[in-house]
């Protein structure tokens, strides 16, 4: 998508948004009508305004304003009211999606429901975008067909929304996520005829598209490539008159199916539906729901599988009447009988993975039942033999750290920025990857690089421009592999602002970008404009190869059972270098006896994706963006707490735009697609920090005492001042009411607690403040790994799988309290970490084994007050190494370094 060229804002985060507040507007006018206090006047003004708003939907539409309007202008002042009630009431609720016909009438609706009763199933209800240059007469033609063509039997029932140009047909696709389909026409012109002010700051984006020399006859197939990266889940088809022998190969590729203008629209209607039943399948949910459902004796595994050992059972009955009998009678280790095994599917299973695949953008997805600990692991262990190098995060995961010592990989571990005031560290500036690289490359290492890998987003929600990343890297390591860790960060497929930082979405836009004409000349233009010892920032054509990996914890921010995780990938070179190493860490980390449910899950989670992820998603946005406007904007809230914004959370030096917040007061809401587009950084709109030093509580008692036991409030993490909250697509506007209740109740604690506080409890409290607000605990970096496990002196990278296992030997380690550390490192005595030591919060290790430990790590393990610190014990102290061990292990080193 483009950028904009200024900043702009709006009062509504979106045009449903917009929508909405516009009905909500009108039935507030229409009552003060009917009950004599209200203008004619003002209600034809918010009639004026819905009229352009519902050219971009097919339920209630336009034809429904205009049916209100004529009500309004014979004064039915009461009739207008009882049906704007109406069509309120159901867009609010969502039951014009059961039958969107009868509920444009309000008596047929009520009546229909109450003869033929709520349990019986409906339909599900889509819209179709007719793009056809057509004029009024022809549309209302050409719906009346397309009703004739359904069918009672019919799975899916749609309605269609018809518009005239290029501009309007984006628009109607930026707006409306009931849109299942699209059908273009041929010759269709491109700027759009709806030029309603109200919708201008929600255009932008499409305004700004430039087409350049497109003729009208070449419209369709531009429409259809912009919408296959805009809407990729939308199904796209074309009606044109061209010859197939005149048809490009890129057209072809553009869309599912063409048609022809003499074609009957029986066909069409047709595939529309088949389309749409190839988005609904859930292969392998819909085979362990058959297995499930069949007589089955059990003579294997498994006492609990049909729930024989629970429902016979006097003792734990109550487990059966808790989870109810589907779950057991789908509970099996079968393999076969209509199922499929995860190690090596073949039916169901495989294709539930290409189905996924397909939604997320890869060439291929493999399922994991077992979190994105594992499949980290697996993505390093099949890509990464010992001695290769690996740059990584510091300040990732941890099973991205185990996934080093599994491998025998050498990491050279990345420094994030420090947010010192928050005790967070953000993510790494592209500059320090580059740094890296170039050291690497000087030292004679640049050949062992195999690996860059990158949480995106981060714990706290930065994310990175992937984009930029990967093009200045692969100028510099051409044949360089990519794992994007993206446990938070599944949900961003869904978002058409948020997938142009995704994985998977750069990767296929690289992979076409390279291989054009138009990019090599770009290409060639760059290496003569380049001064003597310049490096190049664009990869070269002829080496470059896009090889990406991303690991998903589906279960966090989409709908899965806990554990479920998936794996994508994009790698032009799978086949020939990967696959056999892949299988081979699959089968290494996998389950033999995978957990069915969780699959199941999965599958699911991905046709609701298709379906609805990107109305889910955006009202993920919009509900975190709402969270920050009223914590800033409530005097009660604001005195007691703050949103730590996103020019709080990025330095200005990576950020290009200039944005520094979503919302602001006096401008209402930022739009955010030039940041997104050209920051070095970004923040999640879904990731809400809450700024707690105000209150003088930290982070992790205000999430224990005051948020859990007190309230059942549920958060992600904490730091020193803050608490992150986080929406996602379960998330509703009754949870976030109810959050703001909690705060509120909180705040009046608080002024409680500081009214009857003595003069000795005002100076105690005071010193809290200012430790929580003034004091910064200064964050450490990576050190450096001890010269007896460097990889080439001088030179980034250490041999972590030689560290941990010397610390498997007891007499070579020995500990030492974080004081006497102290003393000893002032008496000049080295110190090296045998162990992981990782503390909760942050989270991530701030030793691993066989780094160097220097006294501003010391610091920070005293100055944190935090009870879980994995990795060490506070009643013997850190574990290092001895002397002598090291002494031992650097004639080790020397003697693998002259082999």
């Amino acid at each position: 998508m483009p950028t904009t060229t200024e900043t702009s804002t709006r009062s509504h985060y979106n045009a449903a948004r917009l929508r909405s507040h516009t009905w909500d507007q009108l039935k507030l006018a229409v009552m003060d009508l009917d009950e004599g206090r209200g203008a004619p006047e003002e209600v034809d003004g918010v009639f004026r305004e819905l009229l352009a708003i519902e050219s971009y939907w097919a339920y209630p539409g336009r034809e429904t304003v205009r049916q209100l309007q004529s009500m309004l202008r014979s004064r039915d002042h009461h009739g207008l009211h009882h049906a704007v009630n109406h069509v309120v009431r159901t867009l609010s609720s969502g039951a014009f999606r059961s039958d969107p016909v009868a509920m444009l009438d309000p008596e047929a609706g009520r009546n229909e429901l109450l003869a033929e009763g709520a349990e019986k199933p409906r339909p599900n209800y889509f819209e179709v975008l007719f793009v056809d240059d057509i004029d009024d007469l022809e549309e209302a033609a050409l719906k009346e067909k397309l009703k004739k063509a359904r069918d009672k039997s019919d799975e899916f029932v749609y309605d269609t929304v018809v518009v005239r140009t290029v501009q309007d047909a984006l628009l109607a696709l930026l707006f409306n996520h009931n849109i299942q389909a699209v059908v273009v026409r041929f010759g269709v012109p491109y700027p759009r005829a709806n030029r309603n002010e109200s919708l201008r700051e929600y255009a932008r984006a499409i305004e700004e598209l430039d087409p350049g020399e497109i003729g009208r006859a070449n419209m369709g197939p531009y429409l259809g490539r912009i919408c296959r990266w805009f809407r990729p889940e939308v199904d796209r088809y074309y009606v044109t008159d061209t010859p197939v022998d005149g048809l490009k190969d890129s057209t072809l590729a553009t869309f599912k199916r063409i048609f022809y203008r003499t074609e009957d629209l029986t066909e069409l209607h047709l595939t529309i539906l088949r389309g749409t039943m190839e988005k609904f399948q859930t292969p392998f949910f819909t085979a362990l729901k058959d297995y499930s459902r069949k007589p089955m004796g059990v003579f294997h595994a498994m006492p609990i599988s049909r729930g024989n050992s629970v429902f016979k059972s006097r003792w734990i009955q109550d487990f059966g009447d808790f989870y109810g009998r589907n779950l057991f009678l789908a509970e099996t280790s079968a393999t076969t009988g209509g199922l499929d095994s995860l190690l090596q599917p073949t039916g169901p299973l495989k294709r539930a993975q290409e189905l996924a695949a397909r939604a997320f953008g890869a060439k291929r997805t493999y399922f994991a039942t077992n979190g994105t600990s594992t499949t980290n692991k697996i993505v390093v262990q099949a890509l990464v033999q010992p001695g290769d190098i690996v740059l990584i995060d510091r300040d990732c995961h941890k099973s991205h750290h185990y996934g080093m010592v599994l491998s025998g990989a050498y990491p050279v571990y990345l420094h994030s920025y420090p947010l010192e005031k928050y005790s967070m560290y953000g993510a790494v500036p592209l500059s320090h990857i580059r740094e890296q690289l170039f050291r690497l490359r000087d030292g004679g290492r640049l050949d062992k690089v195999k690996m860059l890998l990158l949480t995106n987003s981060t714990f706290d929600g930065v994310v990175y421009n992937v984009e930029r990343v990967m093009e200045e890297v692969l100028a510099i390591k051409p044949d360089i592999v990519f794992l994007w860790d993206e446990a938070w960060w599944a949900f961003a497929r869904f978002s058409y602002v948020l997938r142009q930082r995704t994985a998977m979405h750069v990767a296929q836009k690289l992979a076409r970008k390279y291989r054009t004409p138009e990019y090599r000349a770009h290409y060639e233009a760059h290496i003569a404009s380049l001064g003597p010892g310049e490096a190049p920032r664009m990869p070269d054509p002829d080496k470059v190869r896009i090889r990406v990996f991303a690991t998903q914890s589906t279960h966090k921010t989409l709908t899965s059972l806990r554990q479920g995780s998936m794996i994508h990938v994009w790698d032009e070179d799978f086949e020939k270098k990967t696959e056999a190493s892949f299988d081979e860490a699959y089968m290494t980390h996998t389950s033999t006896s995978a957990n069915y449910q969780i699959l199941a899950s999965m599958d699911v989670g991905r046709r609701q994706v298709e379906f609805e992820g990107y109305e889910l998603v955006e009202k993920a946005i919009e509900l975190g963006l709402q969270l920050r406007r009223t914590v800033r904007e409530h005097p009660r809230l604001g005195r007691w707490f703050d949103i730590i914004t996103i020019g709080e959370l990025i330095p200005a030096e990576f950020r290009q735009s200039g944005l520094d917040s979503y919302y602001r007061r006096d401008h209402g809401w930022n739009a955010i697609e030039r940041a997104w587009a050209e920051d070095e950084f970004a923040v999640d709109p879904t990731k809400i920090n809450l700024y707690t030093g105000k209150t003088g509580i930290d982070g992790d008692t205000f999430k224990n005492k005051f948020l859990m036991d007190k309230h059942q409030i549920q958060i992600n993490k904490t730091s020193r001042n803050s608490v992150l909250f986080m929406t996602n697509i379960g998330t509703t506007r009754g949870s976030l009411a109810y959050l703001t209740k909690v705060l509120l109740s909180i705040a009046d604690e608080l002024e409680a607690r500081n009214a009857g506080m003595e003069q000795d409890d005002k100076r105690a409290h005071l010193g809290v403040l200012r430790d929580l607000k003034e004091e910064k605990v200064p964050l450490p970096h990576f050190t450096n790994f001890h010269r007896s496990f460097q990889g080439q002196p001088g030179v980034p990278g250490g041999d972590l799988r030689a560290a941990y296992f010397l610390a498997y030997k007891e007499e070579r380690c020995r500990h030492v309290k974080l004081e006497a550390a102290l003393k000893e490192m002032r008496d000049g005595a080295e110190l090296v970490s045998a162990s992981f030591v990782i503390p909760y919060p942050p989270g991530f290790p701030v030793l691993v084994p066989g780094q160097v430990i220097n006294q501003e790590i010391i610091d920070f393990l005293i100055a944190i007050d935090v009870k879980e610190i994995h990795g060490y014990r506070p009643e013997l102290g850190l574990r290092v190494f001895a002397d002598a061990a090291l002494g031992r292990q650097r004639t080790v080193t020397a003697m693998r370094g002259m082999r």
